[in-house]
């Protein structure tokens, strides 16, 4: 279907650097087939997910600027991660993780656990 294929590309281009607001993306489709929430909420649990783990990827390679999130990803290490989903502060931790090296099972899990969160309470607003 179509609108699924939309809103998983909506769900993994939200969470690389890019601004975009994947809940918007599942709203709309919620509104339009309600009768498939658990399908939508999976969908874009998925692509946001693995938009993560590439910006995850990304950060292997670029070692981020001194910030707070490479701060508490230190001390806390993969479950900072529960707040991945949160905007400005998630990217800039995924990227701290994997410049850090975090576990990468580790960070898929915690990430995949706060985004599925999330969803669940924007498909609950819907």
């Amino acid at each position: 279907m179509e609108a699924l294929a939309g809103l998983f590309a909506a769900s993994f281009v939200a969470a690389t650097l890019f601004p975009l607001p994947s809940e918007a993306a599942l709203f709309a489709f919620l509104k339009a087939y309600p009768e498939r929430t658990a399908l939508a909420v999976a969908v874009a649990t998925l692509g946001n997910t693995a938009g993560g783990m590439t910006t995850y990827l990304l950060g292997r390679f670029v070692p981020p600027k001194e910030v707070k999130q490479l701060q508490l990803v230190k001390k806390h290490g993969a479950p900072a991660l529960l707040l991945a989903w949160v905007p400005l502060v998630g990217d800039a931790l995924v990227v701290a993780a994997g410049w850090l090296r975090v576990n990468w099972l580790a960070a898929l899990l915690f990430m995949t656990a706060g985004r599925l969160a999330r969803y669940i309470v924007v498909a609950s607003l819907a």
